[in-house]
């Protein structure tokens, strides 16, 4: 497969997957801002989800002030923002424009129609009408588009690439979400909680298995009330959660080896070493060590990954 092809697959399978993490992340903020909190508390929230993306300072240029609904619109439909799920679908499109006639003619209408969709719905102002609505529609529209993907095409490189993006992106957001969540309660991350608090922890731990449908997993993995320590473990460790880091770098070093015509090059062998961490780690060393040392780490070492796929196998990124 030319370099160029496998890009444009790469990247369209990327955009998508970040669109639907992005609606995650906005999701899970939108619920949590309206539980009972101080104005602080509801502005380091928000803080918090534009730290995930770095784009706090592309923000505060624009805006200035760090207010929910600002936020929500910079993230949902601000052309500007690389990030937003409006420019993330409309990359997701142009990519695959770039290269139709490599998939079949279901992938591209799936495509298309998501962007054409979204932005009728975006001049109707259903986005602000009901947020909640139009990010679930995201996250369905991004379920839709793997489903018809994996029930239409051809089980060939072609599949292999786009799986390759989706699974690394997925490894990179989930990594940013659980760093960025649990920093924001890590003061009662070791201690006990309070009864004061204990209710706002709860909605807290829940929002966050929610926004990677994580909720009813987590129920029938641990059958316990929820524990921060078995959040992260569920979310880092665990090879059954989809979501998880362990399961998309077990998805990430398939693929890779389904791509390599080298059976032993040294982006197989970091992947593989990533993979074998999380395969063999356990929660209470992650944890010793620092939870936020051990994730700034990982996305480190993802993004290394990510630039040697992208020499190895696609057009180099600058």
């Amino acid at each position: 497969m030319l370099s160029r092809t496998a890009d444009h697959l790469f990247w369209m399978s990327r955009y998508t997957e970040r669109a639907e993490n992005t609606a995650r992340m906005l999701d899970v903020n939108y619920q949590t801002s309206l539980l009972p909190q101080s104005a602080e508390m509801a502005q380091s929230g928000w803080r918090g989800l534009l730290g995930i993306s770095e784009l706090l300072p592309h923000y505060t240029a624009r805006h200035g002030e760090v207010l929910g609904a600002k936020v929500m619109e910079f993230m949902v439909k601000d052309d500007s923002n690389p990030s937003s799920i409006a420019s993330c679908l409309k990359a997701a499109r142009e990519n695959a424009r770039a290269v139709r006639g490599t998939f079949t003619t279901e992938v591209w209408e799936t495509q298309n129609q998501t962007w054409l969709e979204l932005n009728r719905m975006l001049r109707a102002g259903e986005f602000e009408r009901d947020p909640s609505q139009l990010l679930e529609w995201v996250k369905f529209r991004s379920h839709l588009s793997r489903g018809v993907t994996l029930g239409t095409m051809l089980m060939d490189e072609a599949l292999y690439f786009m799986r390759l993006g989706i699974f690394l992106e997925r490894a990179d957001n989930t990594a940013r979400l659980v760093d960025v969540k649990f920093h924001a309660r890590e003061g009662d991350f070791f201690g006990a909680v309070s009864d004061k608090n204990q209710e706002y922890d709860f909605y807290h731990w829940s929002a966050i298995l929610r926004s990677v449908s994580g909720f009813e997993i987590y129920r029938r993995v641990y059958r316990d009330v929820i524990k921060p320590e078995r959040v992260a473990e569920l979310l880092i460790l665990r090879p059954d959660m989809p979501r998880s880091l362990h399961a998309s770098l077990n998805e990430v070093v398939r693929n890779l080896a389904l791509v390599s015509v080298d059976g032993d090059s040294e982006t197989q062998r970091r992947a593989g070493k990533l993979r074998a961490e999380l395969q063999y780690g356990r929660i209470d060393e992650v944890l010793a060590t620092g939870l936020h040392a051990y994730l700034t780490q990982f996305l480190d070492r993802v993004n290394e990954l990510g630039l040697r796929i992208s020499r190895d196998y696609l057009i180099p990124a600058a």
